[in-house]
């Protein structure tokens, strides 16, 4: 095995061994043997396990944050940004669990990059920029972007921690209600959230029918209603008159 290939096999077992157990609760013993090989192997190539831990957290730090910059640059309308940001991180809790576990620890001062609040925190910075644009399209006033960026990136954040745990529903519809709420709000939620345009412009379709359907029938009830109202009134004035005269 080349010297590459050999911090590689380090950093694929460290990463394991710390998503299990954190950074102290893993040995150099512990990923030397699961390496078959000596102690002073890892030494040499990352000088503790402290070294090899801050490799680990700066990769899956950068992936990350290279997913979720690229997916909010990937799409034009302001949706889709939340949305293919949303499907990104998600996807990667899917395909890297070690990594998205080690992240939310809290990192040791020396792993370099930092932890996970500062992953969200450059974030955030990302969609502070992209918010602000659009508030300044609006006449917002754009002081409250970072405010909103917060807000936005905390609620994908902590759902994809619920996520990892849980695994359900799949990984499309949890990044679509995500997106329906914030979106949409709590006021105006899609019933049945999409990430497929065309789904939710039927959805769409199929809301406004029912909608229609409901104002119709609203319609009727209260001319119902009020032929009632008249026949009862008029049956109250046939009686009033029928009713003899005082001479």
């Amino acid at each position: 095995m080349t010297g590459k290939e050999r911090r590689e096999q380090l950093l694929d077992i460290g990463r394991t061994l710390f998503a299990e157990r954190g950074l102290d609760g893993t040995s150099v013993e512990e990923i030397a043997s699961a390496a078959g090989v000596s102690k002073p192997v890892v030494y040499e190539h990352f000088g503790g396990k402290e070294g090899l831990y801050a490799v680990v957290v700066d990769r899956e730090f950068e992936k990350l944050l290279r997913l979720i910059t690229e997916s909010l640059n990937s799409a034009t309308h302001y949706r889709g940004k939340l949305e293919k940001a949303a499907l990104a991180l998600l996807e990667y809790i899917e395909g890297n669990p070690d990594g998205f576990r080690i992240l939310v620890r809290d990192s040791h001062g020396g792993t370099g990059t930092g932890s996970y609040a500062s992953l969200l925190s450059e974030i955030a910075g990302e969609v502070e920029y992209i918010l602000a644009q659009e508030f300044d399209r609006h006449d917002y006033d754009d002081k409250f972007a970072p405010l909103y960026a917060q807000s936005l990136v905390g609620m994908v954040a902590m759902t994809g921690q619920w996520w990892l745990d849980v695994r359900k529903p799949r990984r499309e519809e949890v990044a679509a209600h995500i997106v329906n709420l914030a979106w949409n709000g709590i006021s105006g939620l899609e019933p049945r959230p999409s990430l497929d345009p065309r789904q939710r412009r039927k959805e769409m379709e199929r809301q406004e029918k029912r909608a229609e359907k409901a104002a119709a029938k609203a319609e009727k009830a209260e001319e119902k209603a009020a032929a009632k109202a008249e026949k009862a009134q008029r049956k109250v004035r046939g009686e009033a008159d029928a009713e003899p005269q005082e001479s």
